[in-house]
């Protein structure tokens, strides 16, 4: 019983440190949404471009990060508890179609110039920025089945 239960307490710390991981990284690209947003009204300058580009990078790898740190943990059958998968399984398509969005994001300022894209960014900034907030308070419940607490 002891190994058991070690083994156990174990397995939830990993899944508490991943889901640290992915909270930073979260929070990292909200804050750098949120710098971008606040550049309005949008120039072609380098700083822009710039910023554009961490934005993307932040958005990329928080988009990973959820990947790895939560569905790929769940996928390898490293969750045990049922209410958890059940809660995950209703909700990981709709986490897909959040991807999409970003995946589309990042892929439409990374092949366009700023100058062809700038009078686009207003918009596509909150339309991403309605699908972060709809794919945290998916991932939330994800975590919080888990027994997680968002920092």
């Amino acid at each position: 019983m002891g190994s058991r239960h070690g083994s156990e307490v174990d397995r939830r710390s990993k899944a508490r440190e991943k889901l640290d991981v992915l909270v930073q990284s979260r929070t990292e690209t909200l804050a750098l949404l949120t710098e971008l947003a606040g550049r309005q009204p949008f120039n072609t300058e380098p700083s822009m471009e710039k910023a554009l580009r961490r934005f993307c990078e932040a958005l990329i790898d928080y988009t990973a990060s959820a990947h790895f740190q939560l569905y790929r943990y769940l996928a390898d059958n490293r969750e045990r508890r049922q209410s958890v998968l059940s809660i995950a399984e209703k909700i990981y398509p709709r986490i897909v179609e959040t991807t999409d969005v970003i995946l589309r994001f990042n892929d439409k300022y990374e092949a366009m110039s700023l100058e062809n894209s700038i009078e686009f960014l207003a918009v596509d900034l909150s339309n991403l920025g309605e699908c972060l907030a709809d794919r945290i308070q998916l991932e939330d419940r994800v975590i919080a089945a888990m027994g997680g607490t968002i920092h």
